[in-house]
């Protein structure tokens, strides 16, 4: 049974609720003008790689129906794939091929997948089926991560990612988010996957969550959460702080993941990131985000800002 937790004690644990954010940061600090840089994955890696920030390669993009005829000499040459709506969100429509056999496409779950099939659910993601309102969309095909082989074991058949809250400039909170076969292959706490809090000092693990409940071991692959140490750290909190700077909005969930030939790179951005990582951290954000705001009125300095991040949030 779940223990209840008053109101009072949730404000002295810090915890962010979804109206405070809404009314108190992302509506404060998120300039509704600078929105469709973030929720547009297509002008999201534009201006990522306008500003030297590394992301996938972008295989080619699918924006009319015509285009569909064309299907298979676009994805000829490439064995492995993702294809993704451009103005998707939650992980929806994603698609990901990871082999060829034959003249069929492999999917990461092992399903087998005509390049007809491939076609029909891109002709969805452009009718809107997986778009935010629905609206008509493009879809993107880009490189598959070839993920940092430290984390093997930390995800089932998915990619495990890490999300970062930056406020200001400023990393408040940071969590890796490991798909599991509850969560049919991707990292969507709210479809199982499990969420890791990371220390923001150094990157390791603070405690991990499934369903709400603390966890120990990953439920497929036996890893233990509290042995992880996620590498390339001081990079991860650099790339994050330098998506708010290039997005122009102050409250940010920044989505990265770690190539095993490239180190971090951006996977996508989120101008109303989710409130779980208050419990994948066992900690509140509204503590760290007022420290952030003081943080943020002392210094504009990016370098500086990381530091000072480091040192008031790193004694989890």
């Amino acid at each position: 049974m779940m223990k209840f937790i008053s109101p009072a004690k949730l404000t002295e644990l810090g915890i962010l609720g979804m109206n405070r954010r809404n009314i108190s940061f992302i509506g404060q600090y998120n300039p509704r003008r600078n929105y469709r840089l973030v929720d547009d994955k297509l002008l999201t890696k534009k201006a990522a790689i306008d500003n030297d920030i590394p992301v996938p390669q972008l295989y080619g993009i699918v924006e009319r129906q015509q285009q569909i005829n064309g299907l298979a000499a676009m994805l000829a040459g490439y064995d492995g794939f993702a294809i993704k709506p451009s103005q998707g969100s939650g992980g929806k429509g994603i698609l990901v091929i990871t082999g060829r056999k034959e003249d069929c496409f492999v999917k990461s779950s092992g399903v087998e997948i005509s390049t007809e099939e491939i076609g029909r659910h891109i002709t969805n993601t452009l009718a809107g089926l997986h778009s935010l309102g629905g609206r008509n969309d493009r879809a993107m095909i880009e490189a598959l991560i070839s993920f940092d082989p430290c984390l093997e074991g930390y995800s089932y058949e998915g990619i495990p990612d890490i999300r970062v809250i930056a406020f200001k400039g400023i990393p408040v909170m940071a969590m890796m988010r490991c798909a599991t076969h509850s969560s049919d292959g991707k990292a969507n706490l709210h479809q199982g996957a499990v969420g890791v809090g990371l220390n923001i000092a150094t990157g390791r693990s603070v405690g991990a969550v499934q369903h709400g409940q603390l966890v120990e071991v990953h439920p497929d692959t036996g890893a233990i959460f509290s042995e992880l140490q996620v590498p390339h750290w001081d990079n991860i909190l650099d790339l994050a702080a330098r998506c708010v700077e290039m997005t122009g909005l102050g409250y940010l969930g920044v989505d990265i993941v770690l190539d095993r030939n490239f180190g971090p790179m951006l996977l996508e951005l989120n101008a109303r990131p989710g409130l779980a990582i208050q419990v994948a951290n066992q900690s509140g954000l509204r503590h760290r985000l007022a420290i952030a705001l003081k943080i943020a009125e002392q210094t504009d300095d990016h370098d500086t800002k990381i530091a000072l991040a480091k040192e008031h949030f790193g004694g989890q």
